[in-house]
């Protein structure tokens, strides 16, 4: 399709948008427009690339030539180049381009099947690949071309998994404000993970309107905490604790502005402080000055197994924020730990995850004696208050 042509398919279509079509119909029209534009902006950067015409811009190649003047970034650069090679050696497949049929991510998915297929499979393929482009997304193309090259080069696959040994790791590094997991994975302990993650991270109920990065990492947390409770193996059966170092006098007197010392990591703000001294599975050592050890915890601050089944059962297993409907993950002290409170069962109250957050943050509070839950009004700089350790 020529650019002239292009031009008067446009004016056709907005002739058909005036006309008032329903809203899908506009999607559709709009979508076929949009993906043969790609087409034509493909065909204009071969030709752009074929004449060297970036260079008499003073360009050192085609694709700073598209950042600079398009103001593309490197991956719609880089898209564009390689559509251009793929579309040039595969005409059927220029053709539903030109048409409008297919975008510029199917088209991704049949240049990577010629860089890593047979051309002769390929060719015997492209049939039934094109039929599947016309009516499928690009993620399902892809799957097909991964698996047609699977199939027709199996011992690629062996391959991949012998040099994939020299590559298993896994890291667990302090980076700025948080830790960092980074690695690689063999197939079969990456499956597991991820097979343990997706069950643990699934919605609680039709309420449950967590992102799913958050989903994701509560349930590690989970998964870690499970483990953790049972005890390592070399440590014969006693649960492992973290160690977070706090100093005494400072909490008592300043509590709002503490850090403390968190084993593995390093120093921890006033806030993070307080709510880990609520609910994380630790060992608070509470010094009086840099050196010298007070107190290891108190044997009772965490609720007991049983105290946290009478709770659960208390609230029916759901949450007792204002309007949550999540799980119970977490027993929290009404009256803090902080402030002397008591690890009683009037004293506890169970909270999903969020709602534990915001409780700390000062978005509500609860009553000690009736456990109602009252919001906060919060300003805007109202998150820079700190509260005490449940």
């Amino acid at each position: 399709m020529s650019s002239t042509q292009l031009a008067d398919r446009l004016e056709v279509a907005v002739a058909e948008l005036r006309a008032f079509p329903t809203p899908t119909d506009a999607l559709r029209i709009l979508q076929g427009l949009s993906n043969a534009i790609d087409a034509e902006k493909v065909a204009l950067v071969a030709e752009v690339d074929e004449h060297r015409d970036f260079e008499a811009e003073g360009c050192s190649s085609l694709k700073n030539w598209l950042r600079d003047q398009l103001h593309l970034d490197g991956r719609q650069a880089g898209q564009l180049v390689r559509s251009g090679r793929t579309l040039r050696d595969m005409p059927d497949l220029e053709s539903l381009a030109v048409e409008g049929a297919v975008s510029l991510d199917h088209v991704d998915a049949f240049g990577y099947a010629a860089r890593h297929i047979d051309p002769m499979v390929v060719e015997h393929s492209m049939g039934w690949m094109l039929r599947l482009a016309e009516r499928a997304e690009p993620v399902q193309i892809r799957k097909a071309v991964k698996k047609l090259r699977a199939t027709a080069h199996p011992d690629d696959l062996d391959e991949a998994w012998i040099k994939g040994m020299d590559r298993h790791d896994i890291k667990v590094s302090v980076v700025g404000d948080g830790v960092a997991v980074t690695g690689f994975l063999p197939f079969d302990t990456g499956t597991k993970l991820k097979t343990i993650l997706q069950s643990l991270s699934a919605p609680t109920c039709a309420e449950d309107d967590r992102p799913v990065a958050e989903r994701r990492v509560t349930a590690l947390d989970q998964l870690l905490s499970g483990i953790l409770a049972s005890g390592l193996p070399q440590d014969r059966g006693v649960r492992p604790h973290v160690d977070l170092t706090a100093d005494l006098a400072q909490i008592a007197q300043d509590p709002d502005r503490t850090t403390g010392e968190l084993a593995g990591f390093g120093t921890i703000g006033p806030g993070q402080l307080q709510q880990m001294l609520c609910d994380a599975d630790l060992t608070p050592i509470l010094t009086a000055g840099r050196h010298t050890v007070l107190d290891v915890g108190r044997t009772h601050r965490l609720a007991t197994p049983a105290q946290r089944k009478a709770v659960v059962n208390r609230q029916d297993g759901t949450c007792a924020g204002p309007g949550c409907r999540g799980p119970v993950v977490h027993v929290h002290h009404i009256t803090y730990w902080s402030d002397g409170g008591t690890t009683d069962l009037h004293n506890l109250i169970g909270l999903c995850p969020r709602c534990h957050a915001a409780v700390h943050q000062g978005f509500f509070t609860i009553d000690p004696h009736t456990h109602q839950t009252h919001r906060t009004l919060r300003t805007r700089h109202a998150s820079s208050r700190r509260t005490r350790a449940g």
